[in-house]
């Protein structure tokens, strides 16, 4: 039996090689929201002007 060309591994290795820049990036900036979102408080959100101005 015949084995088909798989196009797939060919298409994936391309396009990583065209976005890895973004998706480091999207990485580091994700990494760097969670980090100081998750360093902040109950106080902070309290204290915040844009929390005052955005409560509901």
């Amino acid at each position: 039996m015949k084995r088909w060309f798989d196009p797939w591994p060919v298409f994936f290795k391309r396009e990583f090689n065209r976005t890895w820049p973004f998706l480091v990036g999207f990485a580091v900036t994700g990494t760097i929201i969670t980090k100081f979102s998750l360093g902040l408080t109950e106080e902070d959100g309290k204290n915040s002007p844009f929390a005052q101005k955005h409560k509901r």
